[in-house]
This record gives structure tokens, sequence and C-alpha cells, in this order.
């Protein structure tokens, strides 16, 4: 069994640090016998390391301890008492006692933590022991108590304040946070508006837990403090370091990701709106088709920015743990390379995903068509894309499967009619006719938000068996196609009945030239 010697900060008047929490050291690696260590404390203050088998470590800890205490409790009590500390020489061991008192042996392994010789060892330990325990005493005496109690209620006043000044601060920037945002006047766009407001939610955010975590701070290390002035009261200080010191760094680390994740929300939101303001992102688009650019490229920059700082966040757990992450690191490089060749697929996934958000070549609330499918995308990452088609089935595509992608609603579409017309009708009429309605259509406030341009008829694009086909290109916002398409039917329907102008169907025609087998065709008819 060993024992060693710690050098401990002298206090003067006396606010204490936290205490040195030392860890157990191993001088032995045998698994049989494996030597471990352990601190001897007087009032919560480190005095001496012990050490001794893993078996045994415990029993000698509880004794010299237990003949500590056993001392102070004597010495303590009496107020004429002066402190001896003794070292004597038993089967050529150091032995100390303390106002001829036992309270242990000091033998060669002791010497070997340290590195000193046993005798050496000893005095270091007989010296502590008297400064220590003069101290002790003198800290318990009437006008020391007095003195430290001075200093704990300065500290809970500064406290009580710090508390109230922060809580003052914290409301009136709550009511700085619930003052509405006005649309930006630069740039007039909702879009711009929308992200000013995510901004200023994600920052209160940031700023609530931050407010909390200074509150806790507050009470919790002004607490701390005071419970290391006194001597009755400082075990309690070290008990509770080593209990949550663990739960404490845990947390600090998850409250801290937390936020980070949170002010990188603000960040890029900030990032987007001066990219927006500032006409970078083009401000002659719709603002439909620029809130579906907005809404992928955060959207995917956010859920890239969690997963970095969680991974982050993991590996400041396993560090605030204990647990040493090199080698964890240098096997997760290892795994990383075998995963990437294993899954090759999922690497062009990503790289595809990324080429097609950087491109704009679609985003969240597109229609596009790829390959036989085709819908409503509904979901956008790297990996895949979700698309929602005309009969409500969520289709799944890999981003590496996508090759030739057609946008239905890139920043403006197109409704295409082709409509028939009776070969009899007066042509220029049905012309005439038909754009009208469309003219008359797009007049109409509604409907001209909705039509971007003046309606184009480009005349008649065929002859066909229903008639002549008139082609009809109407401009439109984004999605909007087939709803103005469908209302121009309507009012072209109405209006060509109107005008007695029939919209044909498909029929046949049946000519005979033989004259022979017409009369007997005539005359069997008369017959009958």
């Amino acid at each position: 069994m060993a024992i060693t010697v710690v050098s401990v900060p002298k206090a003067t008047a006396q606010i204490p640090l936290l205490p040195y929490l030392p860890t157990p050291s191993s001088v032995s690696n045998t698994s049989e016998n494996q030597t471990v260590s352990e601190w001897i404390y007087l009032d919560g203050r480190p005095l001496f390391r012990i050490a001794a088998s893993r078996n045994d470590i415990s029993e000698r800890l509880q004794n010299i301890q237990g003949n500590l205490q056993e001392i102070n409790q004597d010495y303590f009590r009496s107020s004429t008492q002066k402190l001896k500390v003794q070292m004597r020489t038993v089967n050529d061991l150091p032995v100390i006692y303390v106002n001829d008192k036992y309270l242990m042996t000091v033998n060669s392994l002791d010497a070997k933590l340290r590195q000193i010789d046993t005798l050496t060892l000893a005095n270091e330990i007989a010296g502590d022991l008297q400064k220590e325990l003069e101290r002790a005493k003198e800290e318990r005496q009437t006008s020391s108590l007095i003195d430290q109690g001075k200093i704990a209620g300065s500290i809970a006043l500064v406290m009580i304040l710090s508390s109230l000044l922060i809580y003052r601060w914290q409301r009136r920037s709550q009511k700085d946070d619930v003052e509405p945002i006005s649309p930006d006047a630069a740039t007039g766009q909702p879009i711009t508006t929308q992200l000013n407001q995510q901004e200023h939610q994600h920052l209160a955010e940031v700023k609530k837990r931050l407010f909390q975590l200074t509150q806790t701070g507050i009470w919790g290390g002004g607490s701390f403090i005071i419970l290391g002035l006194f001597p009755y009261t400082r075990a309690f200080q070290v008990g509770i370091l080593a209990a949550a010191q663990i739960p404490v760094k845990v947390g600090i680390v998850v409250l801290g990701t937390y936020v980070a994740i949170r002010f990188s929300y603000a960040l890029i939101d900030k990032f987007t709106t001066t990219l927006i303001s500032g006409g970078v992102l083009l401000n002659t688009e719709a603002s439909e088709r620029m809130e579906l650019r907005v809404s992928t490229f955060s959207g995917v920059t956010k859920s890239i920015t969690t997963l970095i700082c969680m991974g982050v966040g993991i590996l400041l757990t396993l560090v605030a743990l204990g647990i040493d992450i090199v080698p964890l690191l240098a096997g997760a490089g290892l795994i990383g390379v075998a995963v990437s060749l294993a899954s090759q697929n999922l690497i062009k996934d990503a790289i595809n995903g990324f080429l097609i958000i950087l491109e704009d070549q679609y985003a969240l609330g597109d229609v596009i068509s790829v390959g036989d499918v085709g819908g409503l995308v509904e979901n956008l990452n790297l990996r895949m894309t979700q698309v929602r088609d005309g009969e409500g089935r969520l289709i799944t595509i890999p981003n590496s499967e996508i090759k030739v992608v057609a946008n239905l609603s890139s920043r403006w579409s197109r409704a295409d009619l082709t409509i028939p017309v009776s070969y009899q009708a007066n042509i220029d009429e049905a012309l005439k006719l038909i754009t009208d309605v469309a003219v008359d259509m797009n007049k109409e406030p509604f409907w001209k938000r909705q039509i971007i341009e003046k309606p184009s008829i480009l005349g008649i694009d065929n002859f066909s068996d229903r008639g002549m086909m008139i082609r009809v290109w109407i401009k439109t916002q984004p999605l909007k196609q087939w709803e103005v398409a469908r209302e121009y039917r309507r009012r072209l329907k109405i209006a060509l009945d109107q005008a007695g102008i029939s919209i044909p169907v498909p029929q046949q025609a049946i000519w005979v030239n033989d004259a022979h087998l017409l009369s007997y065709q005539e005359n069997g008819s008369s017959v009958q």
C-alpha cells in the first residue's frame, strides 16, 4: 500500500476555489494485484493520496479516514490542547501519530507513487497534517465563522442583484421580441418577411436558453461557493461536485449544441435574406418561385448544419465522459472508407442531389416529370426526391437515377390548348371569338394575376379528322396553367354555343359510286 501528498493551494481569507478532485490512478497493470489510489479529505479539502490493491483500498481508506475523524473531534473540542504530529518507526516503516493517536503507516508502495523514500514521504505528510489541522481549527473559531458569514452574505446579495438584473434584461428582450416585423420595404417580397420572422424566432430561442443558463450559473455557482466557505458544509461541496460533475458537463454540451443549432438557423436565414435583398437571387423571378428555392435551400442547409453540430456534440460528450476519442476517430475513418466503398450509390445520390439544389433544377412544391413518373415534389434532400402523383401515390426517386427531368412549374408555366373547330365554320369568325374570350378573361383582376402575358392565338395548327385545330398559348404563374386552362375551356364552350359554332367529333362518311347497286338498294327500300 502507498500514500502520496498533494499540494493544496493555501487560502487566505477565504473564498475557496473548486476543490481538486483527482481521479484514481494505477501503479500496477496486473489484473490480479492492481494498485489503485484514493484521496484522504479534511473538511472537503484533499490532504494526501493513499494507494492499495483494488481489494484492500476501500478498507484502508475507511480506516485512515476514521482515524483522522476521531483525531479531529478530540482536537477541535479542546480549547487548550496543542497539536502534536509525530513520526515513529515500527518494523522499519514510518508510522504517523497525531496527539499520540495512530493515524497511518507509510510503506514502500506509498513512496513509489511519489518516487521518493518512505521517510521523506512521512515527513511531508506530517508537515501537511500540522498545517491543515491548525487551519481547520482556526476556521471553526467564532471570529472566523463571522467573517465567512459576512462573505457569504455578500455573495448572496450579489447573486440576488445579478439575478434581478438578468431577469429585467430578459423581460425587456422579450418585449422587443414580440414586436411585429414589418415587411421589407426595400424588396417588398413576402419571403423576406418570412425569413426575418424565422430569424427572429431562432434568436429569441437562443437568448431564452442563454438567459436560463445564466440564471442557473448565478444561483448554482453562488451556492456552490457559499458551501465552500464553511468547514461544516465544504464536504457537501465536494460531494456535489463529484456527483454532478458528469451530468453538468453533459448538460452543458447538450445545451450548447442546441443553442449552436438554433443560432446557425438564424445565421442561415439572415444570410438568405441578405442575398435576396442584394438581388443575388434574382428579384425578377416570381415570388412563388423564389419561395420554393429559398425553402429548399434553407431546409437542406439546416439539415446539414444539424448533422454537423450533433456530430460535434457527440464527440464533446464523449470527451466530457472521459472517453479517449482518438481511437474512435481512427476507427471511424476506417469505417468511413469501408462504408464509402460499399455505398457508392449513396455518394452518387448526394452529389447529384447537391447539384440539383445548386442549379435549381427543381425545388419543393414544383411539379416535375422524371421518366414515366411525375408529380408534386413533397420532399427533397441530398439522397432522394419524393413526388406525389395525380393518384395520390408517393413516389421515391434516388437522386442518382434522375438524369433528365422536366420541370412543369419553374418560374412560369403555360397552358397549351388545341381547340377543334368544324370545317363548315367561318374560320375568321372562330379565330376572333377565341381571341376575344382569352382577352376578356385576361382583363379580369383575379385571372390577370394568374396570367403573366397576353394570350397568344397561334392560328390553325393542323387539319385533322376532328376539324381545324387552333393552337392557343396562355403563359401563367407556376402551377396555374391547369386552373387557367379549365376556366378558358368553360368560357370558350359557352361562347361557341352562343355563336352557333360547333365543336366537331370524329365521324365517318360513306360514298357509293355504283349506280346499279344504289338503284337496287332504293327499290328494296320502297318494297318494304
